[in-house]
């Protein structure tokens, strides 16, 4: 696109075009001149929405936090309905299965992001503390339901469905066969179902 032609939604065309770079090339392509040449613009235009890239890092991860939120909704609307851990299945994969995996690893090993998020969320990691809240409130609202046991600690079931869930999506070459996540779904949750033949 040549220089000076407006680029309609600029920041989200420009998130998605960060988003396509990590996933195909990994965080370390990641720069602000493989951005906008992936959103086919000049680069001037990301530093003229942003301060700069480290600047835009952060809010890209914001913005895709902010979709946590709307996953959110989604999943604890599904409490009472089907079965848990299809819910948590899909939950995991459609988290993990997107850019959040490529993300965290970028949030790990970039130092000036990492200090910049801490600035506005000072404990845990971005993206994976969210969505263990996002797991911890669907849990809870299964448990209020009678659909996971009454003495389960839907905290440590969450953070332990993250914590396996990001492994084994980071260690597939590729997506992981849907079976092995739903596997490892359901041997977390072993113990936690009062009725496994209807919710496993």
């Amino acid at each position: 696109m040549p220089t000076g032609v407006a680029l309609r939604d600029v920041r989200a065309q420009l998130f998605d075009a960060a988003e396509r770079v990590l996933l195909r090339d990994g965080p370390k392509a990641l720069t602000s001149r493989a951005v906008t040449t992936e959103a086919g613009c000049a680069k001037g235009v990301l530093h003229r929405h942003f301060a700069d890239f480290d600047t835009f890092l952060a809010e890209l991860i914001e913005d895709r936090i902010a979709r946590i939120g709307v996953q959110s909704i989604d999943l604890c609307e599904s409490a009472g309905t089907g079965i848990v851990a299809d819910h948590l299945t899909d939950a995991l994969t459609a988290l993990f299965g997107s850019v959040a995996t490529a993300i965290i690893v970028l949030i790990t090993f970039h130092d000036g992001l990492r200090a910049r998020l801490r600035a506005t969320r000072p404990t845990g990691v971005p993206l994976l503390t969210e969505a263990a809240a996002m797991i911890t409130d669907y849990l809870t609202a299964e448990r209020d339901l009678g659909r996971i046991a009454a003495a389960a600690d839907v905290q440590i079931l969450a953070m332990t469905l993250i914590g396996s869930g990001h492994l084994v999506f980071a260690g597939s070459d590729g997506a992981p066969e849907p079976a092995s996540v739903h596997k490892m779904v359901t041997s977390v949750l072993a113990g936690a179902l009062p009725n496994r033949r209807r919710n496993s």
